[in-house]
């Protein structure tokens, strides 16, 4: 247990209950949402970039997973290919606990949140709840965003090379979520999802990439150098 990184994980649910109460209390998930419904029709949703976006769906997620399973497996033939052991068994077990079993299999399914365009307030006929409350099993898939976990899982790179390829680890921090960031704007113009449960999709693929990285290690550490040293000159 003292290997795991209590500091990030503290600072991370820190922020999520921040975010969330600072939500609640300025009533964003409704004044956010509203933005984007017109007479209880979400037709912003339907333009272009947040339709495409929706279409991608998990696909970039998945073949990054599937790219982890493929160098796993190539790990175990080519000895110069060992340091992705570890690495690919990361990117592919992230994808399956993180957006598949903790996010859709267990709080989407069992949470019951409606969705936004199931709500009174934009012409749908079920109660408001808030991300704490949670409503009746099966009849709301709305906390967490699973599209949106997808999305931020693309930041799993980072934890890859963070300790040796710092650059490329910020590269793919960056990348990762800011396409979570636009495949979060896209479910809410589609009335899909609150902001809330875009926040949380990202603090559960967040702390699962933390725990995960905490156990298995899949950095890439530096390499010593092929190249001889220097010998002093001996007289």
């Amino acid at each position: 247990m003292k290997q795991l990184p209590w500091l990030e994980i503290i600072l991370t649910l820190a922020f999520l209950l921040a975010g969330t109460a600072i939500i609640a209390i300025n009533g964003a998930d409704l004044r956010v949402s509203a933005l984007f419904c017109i007479e209880g029709t979400w037709p912003i949703g339907k333009q272009f970039p947040w339709i495409t976006l929706y279409r991608i769906d998990r696909m970039p997620g998945v073949l990054l997973a599937l790219f982890g399973l493929v160098m796993f497996v190539i790990s175990f033939k080519r000895p110069d290919f060992k340091q992705w052991r570890r690495a690919g068994a990361f990117l592919v077990l992230l994808l399956a606990l993180g957006p598949g079993l903790l996010v859709n299999s267990l709080f989407k399914e069992y949470w019951g949140r409606p969705r936004p365009r199931e709500i009174v307030q934009f012409g749908g006929t079920r109660e408001f709840l808030q991300p704490w409350q949670i409503g009746h099993e099966g009849k709301g898939r709305s906390f967490p965003s699973g599209h949106a976990s997808a999305a931020f899982y693309l930041t799993a790179p980072f934890f890859i090379y963070r300790r040796w390829q710092k650059r490329l680890a910020r590269i793919w921090l960056a990348g990762g979520l800011l396409f979570g960031i636009a495949m979060s704007i896209a479910r809410i113009a589609q009335g899909g999802h609150f902001l809330s449960d875009n926040l949380w999709a990202w603090g559960m693929v967040h702390l699962c990439a933390l725990l995960l990285a905490a156990v298995l290690k899949p950095e890439f550490l530096p390499q010593e150098s092929s190249q001889p040293k220097d010998q002093p000159c001996s007289t």
